[in-house]
């Protein structure tokens, strides 16, 4: 027999998620509505959440994520907690293939590889998890980019020269923001040749709950067994990785009240 879930706790996360950000005030009956529940109930979770720390009570009776939020984010590691979570995953991709899967985050303007996993005989990469690489000659780094605001996006451009590691590398910035704007349109990255000559890559998001990309992943092999049938392949196993790997890092929260509380990711074939 099942453990019985505990209802209260379900509710209470269901009114946390329903913040649309970290700097939204919102009153405690706009929030039962997102979440689906009764004003009483919500009422009475957002009283404790506020004495815990969960929520912060402002002007007008309304309420914002609060510090206890903020404390616990800080035991989350993403990295390490990526590269556990997804081990299983990109092994079993790294061995379907025979080929080396890396996970990476952005952080600052440089690329983080946070997990690798190759086989024997896949084509050899000398990378290793913790090491940094420039965004803009890497699959990896061209979704990771695409995800970026305008506004940031702009900023990274204007940082410092793009150095043509090999003879494909894109290092105009005009043509790397026109690579830029194909990613978010295809929902998909390819480095052919542009970080070693002799090798292409194919990398796709990877997405929390509320569909932003937290993470990319990106499959790795020789240029020349990277035809246009084999990229298609291997993006399409990607995007299943990239979706297992997100819900079982972000889980949609179960019923309540007779509603799924999380919001629905974009569909990921449909651009960064």
């Amino acid at each position: 027999m099942a453990t019985p879930k505990n209802r209260s706790v379900l509710k209470a996360f269901a009114m946390l998620k329903s913040f649309h950000g970290p700097d939204e005030w919102v009153t405690s009956c706009e929030l039962s509505r997102r979440a689906g529940l009764p004003q009483a109930s919500g009422y009475r979770l957002i009283q404790t959440m506020e004495q815990i720390g969960a929520v912060v009570r402002g002007p007008r009776g309304r309420y914002r994520p609060g510090m206890l939020l903020v404390s616990l984010s800080r035991n989350v590691a993403i990295g390490e907690l990526l590269q556990d979570a997804s081990h299983d995953i990109i092994l079993a991709l790294a061995e379907r293939f025979n080929v080396t899967v890396h996970i990476g985050v952005l952080e600052g303007s440089m690329v983080t590889y946070v997990a690798k996993v190759s086989t024997p005989t896949s084509f050899p990469t000398h990378t290793r998890v913790g090491a940094q690489l420039e965004p803009y000659c890497s699959a990896l780094g061209k979704v990771l980019l695409a995800a970026l605001p305008r506004e940031q996006l702009e900023g990274f451009m204007m940082e410092g020269e793009l150095i043509a590691l090999t003879p494909y590398t894109i290092a105009d910035p005009v043509l790397l923001g026109a690579e830029i704007e194909r990613v978010r349109a295809q929902g998909f990255a390819l480095d052919q040749r542009e970080h070693k000559a002799d090798m292409s890559c194919v990398a796709v998001a990877i997405r929390d709950a509320e569909g932003r990309v937290v993470a990319a992943i990106s499959i790795t092999d020789q240029a020349d067994r990277m035809t246009s049938a084999r990229q298609g392949q291997l993006h399409e196993a990607l995007l299943e990785a990239a979706d297992a790997l997100g819900q079982k890092i972000y889980p949609v929260l179960p019923m309540v009240n007779g509603a799924l509380h999380a919001p629905t990711a974009p569909d990921v074939h449909r651009g960064i």
